[in-house]
């Protein structure tokens, strides 16, 4: 069994206009988000065995902002090709995964990260496919299973989505004290 989470970084700065689209870091609003993730991830035992991430300075950051354990404890691959990545090149570097590692955490972009989610996608048990094609706001995390031994056997269609959640729904189970968020459906607008 493998397990992959599928993470699009914390929102990110357009204050300066002349910085390449590469190199713009996080605003205020994502360096606010990508701990509250991190706190999620490390109470629901979800820490990787290996990180992917973008070289963007925006998925860097998200991943030193999760907390300590995402880059000293959990290997990180840096990968170029994953910056503004189509699905069919996030699947071939989760391809060139190791297999001891059991579960997996990628920190891309958009679009490419929402459509590798979708196109992943074999079973949906609590109808979460609606709420990720409506919005895959930035800071959200998707989980999947795979019932492989090996990533290079993941295909397209062969994941069981477990998990889809929003920052804005965790800071609402921060402030009521619940933690057992599956997915975040409501009708407010996406702060995040």
């Amino acid at each position: 069994m493998k397990t992959l989470l599928l993470l699009r970084h914390a929102k990110s700065s357009w204050a300066d206009p002349a910085r390449a689209d590469h190199d713009r870091d996080l605003n205020a609003r994502g360096e606010k988000a990508a701990p509250v993730m991190g706190r999620f991830l490390y109470k629901q035992n979800l820490i990787p065995d290996l990180v992917w991430c973008s070289t963007a300075q925006r998925t860097v950051q998200t991943v030193g902002l999760l907390g300590r354990g995402f880059a000293d404890d959990a290997k990180v691959i840096y990968a170029r090709d994953m910056y503004m990545a189509a699905e069919t090149t996030l699947l071939k570097c989760l391809h060139q995964t190791h297999d001891e590692a059991d579960r997996v955490l990628m920190v891309g972009h958009n679009p490419g990260l929402e459509c590798l989610a979708q196109a992943l996608i074999g079973v949906d048990e609590h109808g979460l496919r609606g709420d990720m094609a409506q919005k895959y706001p930035t800071c959200a995390l998707c989980q999947f299973e795979f019932d492989v031994d090996s990533w290079v056997n993941v295909e397209w269609g062969q994941g069981r989505l477990t998990r889809f959640v929003k920052v804005r729904d965790l800071r609402d189970d921060l402030l009521t004290g619940t933690h057992n968020v599956i997915r975040g459906t409501d009708d407010r607008p996406a702060d995040t």
